[in-house]
């Protein structure tokens, strides 16, 4: 073999070396989400007035915040949950306006009433309750707590 032919297929496969990996990293079946711990000792305030808070001001708006999913449900109600899916623990988990008002995961399509019961089976696993907090309103003061 001549230094030129061998270069020349160095190069290939050294190519397909480098992108190989980035190949299957990056398949359209790839999750979005990172996978985390549920949330502990969660308490903390909202206030409904800063910025932060703008997407509460309409039914059917929510917020992320410390990995809660706060949410001004479809009656005007606020509610609170885990952004952690109770299923395989991404943080994807939230507050969609189907079926009046629901939590949803869409990594693996699970869904939640607003008070954390599953309403579906995925994988056939046994759906396990997303964790949901209290919500306390005091003027334009919302509080979040276990």
């Amino acid at each position: 073999m001549e230094r030129k032919e061998f270069l020349r297929s160095l190069g290939a496969g050294a190519a397909f070396a480098l992108t190989f990996p980035c190949l299957q990293g990056c398949s359209k079946d790839e999750i979005d989400g990172n996978l985390v711990e549920e949330p502990t000792g969660i308490d903390f305030t909202i206030d409904l007035t800063s910025a932060e808070a703008s997407n509460l001001s309409e039914n059917g708006g929510f917020i992320l915040k410390n990995l809660v999913v706060v949410a001004r449900n479809l009656q005007g109600e606020y509610v609170a949950a885990s952004q952690v899916c109770s299923h395989q623990s991404y943080d994807q988990v939230r507050f969609v306006d189907q079926s009046g008002g629901i939590f949803y995961c869409d990594v693996h399509g699970s869904r939640f009433g607003q008070d954390g019961t599953p309403l579906n089976q995925v994988d056939g696993t046994p759906a396990r309750a997303l964790t949901v907090y209290n919500t306390e309103l005091d003027g334009s003061i919302l509080r979040v707590y276990e």
